[in-house]
């Protein structure tokens, strides 16, 4: 790929969909396909995969992560992160942990870094098998799909590794 040539933000969502809420980033990118979020960005369901991953950051100039945080804020709070390297990202990443940060680590190294945007979803514990959401994780999915659509459009002022968060009210 010619370097000058400019490819669509990749939106990837992590996530496990037999763990309940651990599976919102799957869940939200599903939510992003209904909402037609294909016309700007590429939309990728990351599952658990980890290096598998890895190819799609080669070329990509903008990449907004979506995943699960077991951190110790309410149920269902949406935050984002604009990690500049892999130290950045919350060490309370779920179930996919150890693979997601040595993707981020590996993908830095060989110097395929694109600027990230991570919105985190606060989950409960892990540990339920059902692939429903609950509903505060569910009832946050219109909110992602806001903060991805200003990620795409950048209208978040952009600070290194700065941290927004948001229940429910604009995030800036």
């Amino acid at each position: 790929m010619d370097s000058l040539t400019k490819t669509k933000p990749l939106i990837l969502g992590v996530g496990n969909l037999l763990m309940g809420d651990e599976g919102v980033g799957v869940a939200a990118i599903r939510y992003l396909e209904a909402k037609g979020f294909a016309a700007q960005a590429e939309l990728v369901d990351g599952g658990t995969s980890g290096f598998h991953l890895l190819g799609l950051f080669r070329h990509q100039q903008h990449l907004i992560l979506i995943d699960a945080a077991t951190d110790d804020k309410p149920l269902g709070t949406v935050s984002l992160i604009r990690p500049r390297y892999a130290s950045d990202f919350p060490p309370t990443l779920t179930a996919h942990d150890i693979g997601l940060k040595d993707l981020i680590e590996s993908a830095a190294l060989l110097g395929y870094w694109p600027d990230v945007d991570l919105i985190t979803i606060s989950i409960g514990d892990l540990g339920l098998m059902t692939m429903d959401l609950s509903p505060a994780v569910s009832a946050a999915l219109p909110q992602i799909a806001e903060l991805a659509k200003q990620c795409l459009e950048k209208e978040l002022v952009q600070i290194p590794s700065a941290v927004v968060t948001s229940t429910g009210s604009k995030p800036c």
